[in-house]
């Protein structure tokens, strides 16, 4: 990686930590741990894992996958660069005040390293499953962003709600930064309710891209509703970073990705290291601050064969 890099948005590696998506295989401890190293070594900017427990989609076997809080923890204490982020953690997991606690810990571990996710929860099954309430999940959501922020931003909360409630709550120690980790909202779509949300409290937006299509030319018309949504709320749209998370084919690695999407869906980012790094430099024209790559072959493999990628964008 050179010191003097012309990079004109961030690029994230996303680790596979669900059963069955690495590269068709299922990732252990050690597997996450190398990949976050790999990626820390070749020039990465980030890291990121999701947050789910048990997936069932229909017309798959069930998906099981570590638990996003535990690993955010052990790859702070394996990297010393990179951010750390989660895509994203659902509210509906976890009380929201531990949720909180949770992150400030985290940010904590990284030195100020942790980009905050934070989202719904979109799967009815695995609520099921674990026993967490599914339904109203906007309402829910907007409730836990009641009592997460003022916690990390103030350290203080007084609330009770129809789902949550923390009263006269106090986080305590407090993490690294005084307003705590920047806080990133995803959303599968662009619901009026969730841009709104996102516009009023978030610092980043978050689009998942690989079920559709992963190439710049997707985000003009997300943008326009991004920045509708941010004047709605009296928002500078220049003050709220965006981010998207897109599926890539490495050049010359074979994969056995096909899509991450639940119907097989998708139009990942393709051709040669200098095509991919151009399209990169598209996305930063279209506004886009920062993506999250997930590698097709989604392993250790993937990420190193990035690596020429990331030269070709630090060239300018």
């Amino acid at each position: 990686m050179t010191t003097e890099r012309k990079r004109p948005l961030k690029v994230g590696a996303f680790i596979p930590i669900v059963e069955g998506e690495m590269d068709g295989g299922s990732a252990r401890g050690a597997d996450v741990l190398a990949m976050a190293r790999m990626a820390e070594a070749v020039g990465f900017d980030s890291v990121w894992i999701p947050d789910h427990v048990l997936i069932h989609d229909e017309g798959r076997e069930p998906q099981g996958a570590w638990e996003c809080g535990a690993m955010l923890g052990a790859l702070c204490a394996a990297t010393s660069r990179v951010e750390i982020g989660a895509l994203v953690v659902a509210t509906s997991f976890r009380n929201p005040a531990l949720t909180a606690k949770i992150a400030s810990t985290v940010d904590e571990l990284s030195g100020g390293r942790f980009i905050f996710g934070l989202g719904t929860g979109r799967h009815e099954p695995e609520h099921r499953a674990y026993g967490y309430p599914f339904g109203r999940q906007v309402d829910r959501f907007e409730e836990a962003l009641q009592i997460i922020l003022p916690l990390l931003r103030e350290g203080y909360v007084d609330f009770e709600g129809t789902y949550y409630a923390a009263r006269e709550c106090e986080l305590r120690p407090r993490g690294p930064r005084p307003e705590g980790p920047p806080i990133l909202i995803g959303a599968l779509g662009t619901g009026p309710r969730m841009l709104g949300l996102t516009a009023r409290y978030a610092d980043l937006w978050n689009g998942w891209l690989t079920w559709g299509r992963s190439w710049p030319d997707a985000i003009p018309p997300i943008r326009e509703k991004i920045d509708a949504a941010c004047k709605a709320e009296g928002r500078d749209p220049a003050t709220l970073g965006r981010t998207v998370a897109i599926l890539v084919e490495v050049p010359g690695r074979t994969s056995n990705l096909v899509s991450t999407s639940p119907t097989g869906g998708g139009e990942p980012l393709t051709g040669s290291a200098e095509e991919i790094a151009e399209a990169l430099r598209g996305f930063a024209r279209e506004g886009i601050s920062h993506v999250q790559v997930i590698h097709a072959p989604s392993n250790v493999h993937g990420i190193e064969g990035f690596a020429p990628v990331l030269e070709h964008l630090d060239k300018g």
